[in-house]
Order: structure tokens, then C-alpha cells, then sequence
């Protein structure tokens, strides 16, 4: 597993071109973050949990649960622990790279979309002074950039959303999640980025649901959910590079075509359901901005 764990943005040169291409995409999304997100974020996610503050005597009305009784013992009268909520988070960015996110039907393809919605989480992290981190994944995980607050840290990681070569072109979810657990101890806020097409990573997915606070991005392109009626289609799986010649014009092929598309988002939606994850469902042809909006307006109005 590659890891890169550099202090700041000239630890590794950055080409100016793509350098350009980063803050490009770092002034969108920080405005988006600023004019629409606001402190929604900060809001939906807690934090680590409830951090020690002081003791100090006991107030008529205090909750008699939190009476520190070694204190009390010593001074002869009651005293309490004060907690006050840990506001700083850590911040996980899970995303895949295998060959199936190449893909678009239209004006993007599903990496473009994940590189932005990436990046709107990085910056709603960063202005709120929260840690991020990022593994990249394919069938191994290829990158993993340990959590660190800055923006140029944020900068670094949106780079490597962007241009990272992926080595592989085939998807092991299984084995992200897995070192997702490993690597990260303490609860942290998880965006796992996927079209999900893949199996088997149930279990890890369950483990790491119970760990963190775990929210599935799941990248869907229309074409994936229903065929045109264009003739005789060659359709090809980008991951293992299988084709077979397809009769888009028979009504019956483009209806189990669609039926077996509907059915694996019912599998995925159920098994999400099992292991309380949240999903939210980005078509990337249209604008990724507005389901990670609805999404935190939603987790807003559960708390």
C-alpha cells in the first residue's frame, strides 16, 4: 500500500498546469460551501465525543450522575465533572478508482464527479478546522494520505483525487474498508465514494458502519440504469474488459436491462439499510451540490 504523508503542498511538486486545475476547482467549491453548506456541516456531524473539561462544586440542579465522588470525598462537599462536546472532527474521504468511474454518458464522467463532491467535502472539513484523509482504491488500496488539518494538506488530497494514476482497474471494496479500520482507530466521519459495482464487502462494511459515521456516495450514470434505443450496441465491462454485442432495439432486452440495474440498487439499498449507513445517490449528469445538500439538510432535522 503506497502512503504519502508530506507537511505541506511543495513536499511533492506540483506541475503548474494541474496545479491550476486544483485551484480551479478549490475557488467553485469553496464558494459553493461558503453561499450554500454555511454551518449545515458543522451542525450534522458530532464529534469524537464528550471531552473533560473541569471539576467544580456542586450546583442545586446539576445532574447528580456526574458527581465526582473521589473529589467530593476529599473536600467534604459535593463536586462534579463538567464534559463539553468535542467538536473536531476527522474526516475520511474512502474513494474508488477503478475503471468503471471512466465511464460517461454524458457531459461527465463518474471521477469528475467524485473529484468535485471530494472536494466540497475537503473544504466544508477545512473550514471547520477538521482533519482529513483519503484512500484511494482499486483491487488494492493504491494510496492512503493520513489525516492532517491545513489547506494546503486539503489542497494535496484534492490533487490526488484528481490526478492519481490509478494501477489497477478493477474493485476491491472489501479490502479498502478493511484498511479503513485498520488504519483509522477513533471514530472519524466517512465518505465512501463508489458506483458500488462489486461484491462481497459486506462484513467490513458492517464493522466500519459501527466504528464510524459512515455515509455511502454512490456515483450512478443514467445509462447504467436504462439502455436507448439505438440498434445493435457493443457493451463492454470496463473492469474486466468482457464485451458482448447487445440488441438495444428489443423492448425486452432494454426492460431486463433496466430490471437487473433497479434490482442491485435494491440490494445495495438494503444492505445499507441493515448496517445503518446513510446513502446518498449522485447522478453525475446533473449537479452533485444539490443531493450532499438535501443530505445535510436531512441528517440536520434527525438530530
Amino acid at each position: 500500500m503506497a502512503q504519502w504523508s508530506g507537511n505541506d503542498a511543495n513536499d511533492r511538486s506540483i506541475p503548474a498546469d494541474l496545479l491550476q486545475q486544483v485551484r480551479r476547482l478549490e475557488i467553485r467549491t469553496r464558494r459553493t460551501v461558503d453561499e450554500l453548506f454555511g454551518g449545515e456541516y458543522h451542525s450534522v456531524f458530532k464529534g469524537r465525543g464528550m471531552e473533560f473539561r473541569e471539576v467544580r462544586e456542586y450546583i442545586p440542579g446539576d445532574d447528580t450522575r456526574s458527581i465526582d465522588w473521589n473529589t467530593t470525598a476529599r473536600m467534604g462537599v459535593p463536586y462534579i465533572k463538567k464534559y463539553e462536546e468535542e467538536r473536531e472532527l476527522t474526516v475520511m474521504v474512502v474513494a474508488d478508482l477503478s475503471a468503471s468511474g471512466h465511464f460517461g454518458s454524458s457531459h461527465r464522467r463518474k471521477t469528475e464527479a467524485m473529484a468535485e463532491l471530494g472536494a466540497l467535502l475537503v473544504f466544508s472539513a477545512v473550514s471547520n478546522q477538521d482533519k482529513v484523509g483519503l484512500i484511494l482504491f482499486t483491487d488494492e488500496v493504491e494510496l492512503f494520505v493520513p489525516p492532517k488539518k491545513g489547506r494546503s494538506h486539503a489542497l494535496r488530497v484534492i490533487r490526488e483525487l484528481l490526478f492519481h494514476p490509478a494501477r489497477s482497474r478493477g474493485t476491491d471494496l472489501a479490502e479498502a474498508l478493511t484498511t479503513l479500520n485498520r488504519v483509522q482507530k477513533r471514530k472519524a466521519v466517512v465518505f465512501l465514494m463508489s458506483d458500488f459495482l462489486t461484491e462481497g464487502y459486506e462484513t467490513p462494511l458492517s464493522i466500519a458502519a459501527r466504528r464510524h459515521d459512515l455515509v455511502a456516495l454512490q456515483l450512478l450514470d443514467p445509462r447504467e440504469r436504462e439502455l436507448p434505443s439505438s440498434g445493435l450496441v457493443r457493451l463492454e465491462d470496463s473492469e474486466t474488459g468482457q464485451s458482448m454485442l447487445v440488441d438495444t432495439s428489443d423492448a425486452r432486452v432494454r426492460a431486463a436491462y433496466a430490471e437487473s440495474g433497479a434490482m442491485r440498487q435494491r440490494q445495495l439499498e438494503a444492505l445499507l439499510r441493515r448496517v445503518k449507513c446513510d446513502l446518498v445517490s449522485v447522478d453525475v449528469s446533473e449537479s452533485v451540490v444539490d443531493p450532499l445538500q438535501r443530505f445535510f439538510l436531512k441528517r440536520e432535522r434527525r438530530r
